[in-house]
This record gives C-alpha cells, sequence and structure tokens, in this order.
C-alpha cells in the first residue's frame, strides 16, 4: 500500500510538470469515455435493465400468431385464454382510447387506454392516490370510473381531494377512483384509463383488436407458458375451426417487446461507434504518452541505475496511466452526462420503450468505471514497457541511442495505421447512413405532401353506430370546413397516407379456388376513404375511375387498388375485371361480418407507408359505402395549412362543439415524423464520425510533428546540401500519406462488415458501397493531408545552419 501510495504522489507530480499534455490526454479520454457513457446508457436502460415492475421476470406478452406472426386478440379468444390457462396468475388486455375531455374554453384531446381490471395490480404499478379498477367495475353500466396519470392530474390544477369527484368524458361523468404515482405511466401518451368492458356483441374470435399481457406463476418459465398456450389455442381451434383454424399464440418476454428489431441492431451499433472512438482516443493517448518518454528516458535510465528494477518503473508508468485514466474517467461522467441530455432532447417521440430509465445509475458508473481501467491499460502499457526496458548505460552516454528507439518509431506509426483503419470504419458507417436517408427523401411517395393539413376526430364511442347517421355526421363535418375560405378539398378516411389505409385484411380473388384454411389467406392493407381523397394528397388515378358521390350503401360495391396490389395479384388479368371478398367490417362493432364482394373499378398510383421502404398491397373503399365511426381528416389549403388551423377547428366545432381536433399536423411535418429515426440515427453516426475524424487528424498531426522534430538534425543536413524545402515538405507529407493510405486499406475490410450488419437499417444501399466509401475515404486522405501539411511546413521552414550549430 505504502508503494502504491509513493506511486501515486510522484505520478501526481510529474503529470502536473507536463500540464499542456496532462490536459490533452484528459480532454480526448473525457470524449471517448463521455460518448460511451452516453451510450451505454441508453442501451442498457433499453436492451439490458431489469424492467422497474416486481418481479419483471414474470411479465410476457401474449400475442395471437397467424402464419408465423404475430397479431392482436380477438376479444373471445383473450376470454377463453383467461379461463383456460394453467400457466398465468393473470392476463389481463387493453386497448388504446382517445377522449375528449371538458375544459374550462373547450373540449381537449386526451390520449388515453382502456384495461381489464385488475392490470395495474398486475403489474404492481404504484399509486399517489386511490387503486386499481375493482372486478365489479369491469360490467357495463358500473364502469363509469377513471384512472389518472400524475401528470394528467397535476395538469387538471393538481386537486388533492379528486378521488371521488367527476369528470367529463366525451360528454359523460366519469369518476375518479385513482392517480398514479409520478414516473414512469408519465412518459408515455396514455394519459388515463378507463376500464375495458365487452359488450356482447364484441365477444367474437374473429375480429382481433387487443393486445394482452399475462404474469406467470412461480416457478413457471417462458417455455411452459407457452406449451400451456398450445394447449389452450389447440383447443379453441377445435371449437371454432372457422374463426381459429391456423391460429396460435406466442408468448415473449415484456422486456423490450414493443420496440422494432431494426431500432435495437441500431443501438447495438452506436454502442459499437462509441467504442470505436474510445479505442481511436486511447490510440492517441498512447501515441502522446510514446512521444513523451522519449523526452524521460534519462530518468528512467538514472532510475536504473540507481536500483529500480524494471518492475518497478513498468508499476509507476502504469500508475500514471491509470490515474490519467480516472481523472479522464471522472470527466468522461460529466460529458456522458451532458451528451445523454442532447440525447434526450434530440431524440424522436417513441423511439424507446416507456420503461426506459435514461439515467447514471450503479450499473452505468460500473461500466465507465470498467471502460476506464481498460483505457488506462490499453494506452498506458506499451508506454510503460518500452520505458521499463531502456538501457541505462547507453541511454546515459552523451549523445547515446536507446535501443528501443526504432521499435517505439515502429509501434507509433502501427498505432496511427490502426487509427485511420478504425476512422474509416465508423466513417464509412456515417457515409452509409447518409447515403441511405438521401435514398429514402427522393423515394417517390405516391402523395403531395405541401399544403395539407390532417388531423383525426376522436369520436366517441356513444355516439350512434347506424351508418345512414355516420354519414350524415361526415357529410356535416366536411361540409362545414369546405366552406372555410381557402380550402381545397377536403377528405375523411381511416388510416393515413405514408403509415397505411387502416386495416390489415385476408382477402380471397373472386373465381379462383378457395382456401381450405382461412388463415393462409393473403392480407392487404384496407380502408375507406371519401371522395376527395385522391384530390386532397395529388394520388394519381393509373386506370380506371376513382371512388365517387355516387358509391352509396344502396350500390354495387366498389374498391380500388394500389400498383402493387395489381402487380402482385391481377399480373396476368385486367384488373378492372376481378373482384375480390373481404368480410364485413361494421361501423362501431369489432365483429367481421359475411364476406362481401367488392367490384374493382381502378388503380392508384403507390403511396409509401412504414419508413417508405417498401410498397404494400392496399385496397381503398368508399367511406360512403361502409362509414366508420372515428376518421382521419385531411384538408388541402390555398394558403399555409398552419395558418388555417382555428378556422377549420372552430368549422369543426360548428357542427361539433363537443369534439376536438386530435393531433393536428401538416403532411409535411407526417412526413418529417416517419423519417425522424432515420434522421436521428444519421445525426448520431455523423457526429460520432466526425468526433472520429478530428482525433485521426489530431493522430497524425502528432505522430508527424514528433517524427520531424526527432529528425530535425537529418532534414538540417539535407537542407545545407542542396534539397530544397518544397522536397522535405513533399517527403514528410508522403511518409503521413503512406501511413494513412495503408489505414485506409486495412479500414475498407471493417468498413464492409459494418455495411453487412447495417443492411436492415439502410435504404438502397448495399454492403460495398463505393460511392459512400469514396467518400469518407477522400475526406479521411484529406484531412491526413492537411494534418501532416503543418508539420512539414514547419520542417522546411528552419535554418539548417541554426539547427546545425545547436546539435
Amino acid at each position: 500500500m505504502q508503494k502504491l501510495l509513493q506511486n501515486l504522489h510522484f505520478s501526481i507530480r510529474m503529470l502536473a510538470k507536463s500540464p499542456g499534455l496532462t490536459i490533452t490526454v484528459l480532454l480526448t479520454l473525457a470524449l471517448g469515455i463521455g460518448a460511451n457513457t452516453a451510450i451505454f446508457t441508453v442501451d442498457y436502460a433499453t436492451l439490458l435493465a431489469p424492467l422497474p415492475y416486481p418481479q419483471p421476470d414474470q411479465l410476457v406478452m401474449v400475442w395471437s400468431k397467424i402464419q408465423g406472426f404475430r397479431n392482436g386478440i380477438s376479444a373471445g379468444d383473450f376470454l377463453d385464454w383467461k379461463h383456460r390457462n394453467s400457466a398465468f396468475q393473470d392476463i389481463n388486455a387493453w386497448t388504446g382510447g382517445s377522449f375528449n375531455i371538458a375544459t374550462h374554453d373547450q373540449p381537449e384531446y386526451i390520449e388515453g387506454r382502456r384495461n381489464t381490471a385488475g392490470f395495474y395490480k398486475m403489474m404492481g404499478s404504484k399509486f399517489a392516490m386511490g387503486r386499481d379498477f375493482l372486478p365489479e367495475e369491469g360490467v357495463a353500466g358500473k364502469d363509469h370510473v377513471v384512472i389518472l396519470t400524475h401528470k394528467l392530474w397535476a395538469h387538471l390544477g393538481e386537486n388533492k381531494n379528486i378521488l371521488g369527484t367527476q369528470i367529463r368524458l366525451d360528454g359523460q361523468p366519469y369518476t375518479v377512483v385513482g392517480v398514479l404515482a409520478e414516473g414512469l405511466t408519465d412518459r408515455g401518451t396514455d394519459q388515463l384509463t378507463v376500464p375495458l368492458v365487452f359488450k356482447p356483441e364484441q365477444i367474437n374470435h374473429d375480429f382481433h383488436w387487443l393486445l394482452a399481457m399475462g404474469r406467470l406463476k412461480p416457478g413457471i418459465t417462458i417455455k411452459q407458458g407457452q406449451s400451456d398456450m398450445d394447449a389452450v389455442t389447440a383447443h379453441i381451434a377445435q371449437a371454432y375451426p372457422k374463426s381459429n383454424k391456423g391460429w396460435g399464440a406466442i408468448v415473449e418476454p415484456l422486456k423490450n417487446d414493443f420496440l422494432p428489431s431494426d431500432r435495437k441492431l441500431t443501438l447495438w451499433l452506436l454502442l459499437g461507434a462509441v467504442a470505436f472512438i474510445l479505442l481511436i482516443a486511447c490510440v492517441n493517448v498512447a501515441n502522446l504518452l510514446l512521444a513523451k518518454s522519449l523526452s524521460r528516458q534519462k530518468e528512467m535510465a538514472v532510475r536504473s541505475a540507481l536500483g529500480a528494477s524494471p518492475k518497478a518503473i513498468f508499476a509507476q508508468l502504469i500508475t500514471e496511466s491509470l490515474l490519467l485514466a480516472l481523472a479522464g474517467g471522472l470527466l468522461g461522467i460529466g460529458v456522458g452526462y451532458g451528451m445523454l441530455r442532447g440525447l434526450i432532447a434530440a431524440m424522436p417521440d417513441g423511439t424507446l420503450p416507456t420503461e426506459a430509465d435514461l439515467t447514471l445509475n450503479f450499473p452505468i458508473l460500473l461500466f465507465t468505471l470498467g471502460a476506464t481501467t481498460l483505457a488506462g491499460l490499453l494506452f498506458g502499457c506499451a508506454p510503460a514497457w518500452f520505458a521499463s526496458r531502456i538501457d541505462p548505460s547507453e541511454t546515459l552516454k552523451e549523445g547515446g541511442r536507446s535501443g528501443s528507439g526504432k521499435a517505439r518509431h515502429w509501434l507509433r506509426r502501427t498505432l496511427v495505421i490502426g487509427e485511420f483503419a478504425l476512422a474509416l470504419a465508423l466513417l464509412a458507417g456515417a457515409g452509409l447512413a447518409i447515403h441511405s436517408f438521401l435514398n429514402l427523401q427522393r423515394v417517390d411517395l405516391g402523395v403531395k405532401t405541401d399544403h395539407v393539413l390532417t388531423f383525426f376526430l376522436p369520436v366517441p364511442e356513444s355516439r350512434p353506430n347506424d351508418p345512414e347517421q355516420i354519414v350524415s355526421y361526415y357529410k356535416r363535418i366536411l361540409g362545414s370546413i369546405n366552406s372555410v375560405p381557402g380550402v381545397q378539398h377536403t377528405s375523411a378516411m381511416t388510416g393515413m397516407p405514408l403509415f397505411g389505409a387502416g386495416f390489415g385484411m385476408p382477402f380471397t380473388i373472386v373465381g379462383k379456388p378457395a382456401y381450405n384454411d382461412p388463415s393462409q389467406r393473403p392480407l392487404t392493407g384496407f380502408g375507406m376513404v371519401t371522395t376527395d381523397y385522391f384530390q386532397t394528397f395529388g394520388i394519381q388515378t393509373i386506370r380506371g375511375r376513382t371512388l365517387g358521390d355516387q358509391d352509396t350503401t344502396t350500390s354495387v360495391k366498389v374498391a380500388m387498388v394500389n400498383e402493387e396490389f395489381a402487380r402482385k395479384y391481377f399480373k396476368d388479368v385486367d384488373p378492372l375485371q376481378q373482384r375480390i371478398s373481404v368480410e364485413e367490417l361494421i361501423p362501431g362493432v369489432t365483429k367481421l361480418g359475411p364476406a362481401v364482394e367488392w367490384q374493382i373499378v381502378g388503380v392508384y398510383h403507390n403511396v409509401r407507408s412504414r419508413g417508405f421502404r417498401e410498397d404494400n398491397p392496399e385496397v381503398l373503399i368508399s367511406f360512403w359505402q361502409i362509414p366508420w365511426t372515428t376518421a382521419g381528416i385531411a384538408v388541402r389549403t390555398a394558403n399555409d395549412p398552419t395558418s388555417m388551423t382555428k378556422s377549420i377547428e372552430a368549422a369543426v366545432h360548428a357542427v361539433d362543439p363537443q369534439i376536438s381536433l386530435a393531433t393536428p399536423r401538416t403532411m409535411d411535418e407526417v412526413r418529417d415524423s416517419v423519417l425522424s429515426n432515420d434522421r436521428f440515427t444519421l445525426l448520431l453516426f455523423s457526429c460520432f464520425a466526425a468526433v472520429a475524424l478530428l482525433l485521426a487528424g489530431l493522430g497524425i498531426y502528432g505522430v508527424m510533428s514528433f517524427s520531424v522534430a526527432q529528425r530535425s538534425h537529418e532534414i538540417a543536413l539535407r537542407m545545407a546540401l542542396g534539397a530544397g524545402r518544397n522536397r522535405v515538405v513533399v517527403q514528410v507529407v508522403k511518409e503521413g500519406l503512406l501511413l494513412a493510405g495503408i489505414g485506409l486499406g486495412i479500414g475498407l475490410i471493417g468498413a464492409y462488415f459494418i455495411g453487412r450488419a447495417m443492411q436492415t437499417m439502410l435504404y438502397g444501399v448495399g454492403s460495398l458501397d463505393y460511392s459512400a466509401f469514396s467518400v469518407v475515404g477522400a475526406i479521411l486522405l484529406a484531412a491526413s493531408l492537411i494534418a501532416c501539411y503543418f508539420p512539414a511546413r514547419r520542417a522546411a521552414s528552419v535554418e539548417p545552419m541554426q539547427v546545425l550549430r545547436n546539435e
């Protein structure tokens, strides 16, 4: 211990003697360790940390399964699962909901959810006030109770006596029975919960509209839970073959269940990217310490001559490195915290699960300590090893040279080569992301996004579901909006361009053999739109006609399909001579009706959805033939659509004063929202690549500066013998570019593998993207050229006779 304290005391003194070097090393390490701390915090909170619930390993998602894919659950399936399973303590279901909450000024749109009674008890959620729903509150007539999030309770005035009072939702009184604790539930978009009550017509096995979560019994594994659900779904399929043949269940851990696989891959790749940055930082520091060790050769020789063993010298120098690493790690925590705050501010909504707690907790600090120690060993061992192996008698001679000089020189150049290889791999990842994003921005979306305002109308479920009344209601809404000056076209629809048609429905082509197993039928996007839909969004009709006002509930059922549908299913036939059969969607009822045949009357240009990456088959029918209770509204305006929001809202309230406009956004904002995750990924990769470029440039600058200083006698002698200044510059630059070129060649191998790893994230970009790799290679070469030029210029500017006299 005493020896360690002596080493620490001596290390502090030596580091204080070289403040410039110490500060440079600390800032370099803080940058590398800070970036790793920030990204690992995100990865840990999202992918590794236990969920913030009691016994989180017991919590699972339970999905319906069709054709190998997970799906929502029908009410009939859920109730059978709940009563027939033997592996779960409890299973609860929920679905989303939208509400108009009464306020002093006008109705306010609130997103919420409908849970079965006992959901929060199963999750172990904490309440600031009140309780979870009681079993009897899951029955019609007793279900007008509500649980608020802490955020909504604060928004409503922080009434501490709110329990037992009533608030009006969709014009109906609801009694507040609970307020959830501050924290986890405030991070999501859902701000209140009401009981999920099944009406008699909703209890069927056809309409899949619910999500379900369960808690396994103690000692039951997920595999055992899956086996139990396999038996339950097999029994249901026998009892209801028409609706459930081919359907099964999937039991999955709750952890990260809603995080897409490509987003998980992005998080891991980002962690790899910042690990590259830390490696580059360590290489830079190792080079600095190697250079510093040359100036301390006589010091080490004297210590060795006085009896210090190589082991003692190595221990002293590695102590200095670890001390530097520890100080850099402490600074890195502060840098990491700042980077984390910046990440959270720039991160699009919904990027991470609500359970992700982005705080610097103990596991994060433990990771930082590990990264700090590893960094200290990585950049400290080589300089310490070389310094501990010097020959004291040779070093102490006047003009003598250490025998390790050539090896040390070779090592420094090798480190620079490795630094450039890592930098190229990281820049290649950024180049691929940039190229992919540019490709996405050039995609033909199939719609004109300018001058269009969109919003949803959260029509209460308590409103009449009669088709004639729904048609009358929406015609009055659209007519009122059309009367606003500056409005050109208005449309109602069940989905939204760039997101999808609204429903996913199985179908058959009339005249082709029927499927023995209904679950094997192909799926298509399926939605209802009003007459002006295509004019509002500027969607081109390729063949046939559009849906018109003449298409009503009493006329022949007609549909339009997109180009992808026609290409996939009507390749060798005329689409306008075909009919498809789809089960009827009944307004306001979560139940499928009998199959309805739809005559195809038109083909429209593909409209991209699901992140712009692929075309998906879609079918659109007339909203007036099958009206739907809730719909989105799109308005094409002559002027800036955002400036007309108030006027359009007033037009809606003129028809229905109890309803609000939900999430009004322009189509340009919708487009940007779809691209937000790609843009965020691009931003992160580009920032880290810029840091790698800076560190690589500084690395080769440091090597060339030190090389020039070591060779000052040789350069002066060459110049004295007639070598021109330009030749000296070329010689030094050539040496640096050779190192960079070798690093770039090796880095191309890493760039290829990074391209392969990123394939699922990219659009229109291959693993070997020559354009992206050429650009980033040219950038790195340019950076190395600039970094080499200044030391070369300084070397060529000396007076040779003065240098030789000093030597």
